[in-house]
């Protein structure tokens, strides 16, 4: 089973920008649309940002125009660039296809805060 290692996240303050990126172990070609996720404590996981093989992408509304999402299949890669981020922005960050496809990683922790 492919897995996932998300990475990149970490305290900043409001306004500030983050990368992330997701390692798969294995093809995400193979997976089709990649996705990336987000849970705010408390809340049920949601899908924030998808991108098809082919580049196209869709947004949350809450994400438009601040972050982007990017793959380079040929490092089996998934990236989101996060820019003005915002304290709701908050949340454990996961990748994963969509629908998902295989196990979730651990995760990477954004926390915006002055």
């Amino acid at each position: 089973q492919v897995q996932l290692v998300e990475s990149g996240g970490g305290l900043v303050q409001p306004g500030g920008s983050l990368r992330l990126s997701c390692a798969a172990s294995g093809s995400i070609f193979s997976f089709g649309v990649m996705g990336w996720y987000r849970q705010a404590p408390g809340k049920q996981r949601e899908l924030v940002a998808r991108i098809t093989n082919g580049g196209f992408t869709i947004y949350a509304d809450s994400l438009k125009g601040r972050f982007t999402i990017s793959r380079d299949n040929a490092k089996n890669t998934l990236y989101l660039q996060m820019n003005s981020l915002k304290p709701e922005d908050t949340a454990v960050y996961y990748c994963n296809a969509v629908p998902v496809r295989t196990v979730w990683g651990q995760g990477t922790q954004v926390t915006v805060s002055s």
